[in-house]
C-alpha cells in the first residue's frame, strides 16, 4: 500500500519510479487516521480513509460524489515491484495505456474517464519534457501546439529544472471540471499520455469519448464516479485478510 514507509523487509512504493518525488500529502492521511483512532480505535482502515479522502477531495473542488464501499483492510506489505510495473508512466503510448488498464480489469471507457483526474494536480518538468521536445510527436500538432510549447519550454528546458511543477490543467488548475478534455481538444494536455487519447485514436471511440466529455460535464462526472467505484474495488482485502493498521505508515507490531 502506497502509504507504507520502508521498514524492516518492506520496501515502500513511495520510492518506485512513477511515485518518486511526485506523491505528497501523506501527512493529511496521518491527521485523519489520528482523529479517527481517537474516536473509534482499531475500526477504520487506512485503505478506507484513502478511498474516502479521494472522493471528498474531488467533491470539495466542485466535482462529483460517489458511494465509497467500506470494509477494506490494510495490506501487510507494500509492492515496490508492482508499483513500477502497473502504475502508468507519463510517456506511454495509447496501446500501452490500454494494456495497462486492462491488466486491472479496466476498459477504455475507464481509461478516458479516470484520465480526467488530471483536471487537478501538478506534474514535474521531467514528466512532460518529452511532450515539449519530441520532434516526431510534434509534427502532428505543431500549429495548435506551438504557443503552448513556448510556454512550457520556458518552464522546462531541455535539461535542468526537473522538479519544477506545472499544473496538469492550465485553465482551472484548482477545480475539478471537464476542462482537461477541452485542453486535449486544443492539443494542450500537459503529458504525452494525455494527448495520445486523441492523437492516436483519430475518429475512434476513445477520441469520441474525449469530445463528449469536453462538451458535457455531467456526462464526464457520471462516468468518472462509476469508474472510481470500479477502480476502488480492485484487489480489495476484506474479512480476515490484512489488518486494521494503527499507524498508516507502518504495519502493526
Amino acid at each position: 500500500m502506497i502509504v507504507l514507509c520502508s521498514n524492516g523487509g518492506i520496501v515502500s512504493e513511495k520510492g518506485a519510479k512513477p511515485n518518486k518525488d511526485s506523491l505528497r500529502g501523506f501527512e493529511v492521511i496521518d491527521d485523519i487516521k489520528s482523529a479517527v483512532e481517537k474516536a473509534c480505535p482499531w475500526t477504520v482502515s487506512c485503505a478506507d480513509i484513502v478511498a474516502i479522502a479521494a472522493r471528498d477531495s474531488v467533491v470539495l473542488r466542485g466535482g462529483p460524489s460517489w458511494e465509497v464501499w467500506l470494509g477494506r483492510r490494510d495490506s501487510l506489505t507494500a509492492s515496490f515491484d508492482g508499483a513500477n510495473k502497473f502504475i502508468p508512466t507519463p510517456n506511454l503510448s495509447l496501446d500501452a495505456l490500454i494494456a495497462n488498464f486492462k491488466q486491472q480489469g479496466l476498459d477504455t471507457k475507464d481509461l478516458v474517464a479516470l484520465s480526467g483526474s488530471h483536471t487537478m494536480g501538478v506534474a514535474r518538468c521531467v514528466s512532460f519534457r518529452q511532450r515539449i521536445y519530441d520532434a516526431g510527436f510534434q509534427e502532428n500538432i505543431y500549429e495548435r501546439f506551438s504557443s503552448f510549447q513556448e510556454t512550457l519550454s520556458s518552464i522546462c528546458p531541455r535539461s535542468g529544472n526537473d522538479n519544477v511543477l506545472t499544473p496538469l490543467d492550465y485553465s482551472t488548475p484548482t477545480f475539478f471540471d471537464n476542462h482537461y478534455y477541452e485542453n486535449l481538444a486544443e492539443s494542450k494536455g500537459l503529458l504525452h499520455s494525455d494527448n495520445v487519447l486523441v492523437l492516436e485514436d483519430e475518429g475512434g471511440d476513445i477520441q469520441q469519448r474525449v469530445w463528449a466529455y469536453a462538451s458535457n460535464r455531467e456526462f464526464f462526472f457520471d462516468s468518472f464516479a462509476s469508474s472510481m467505484i470500479k477502480m476502488g474495488n480492485i484487489n480489495v482485502l476484506t474479512g480476515e485478510k490484512g489488518e486494521i493498521r494503527k499507524n498508516c505508515r507502518f504495519v502493526n507490531a
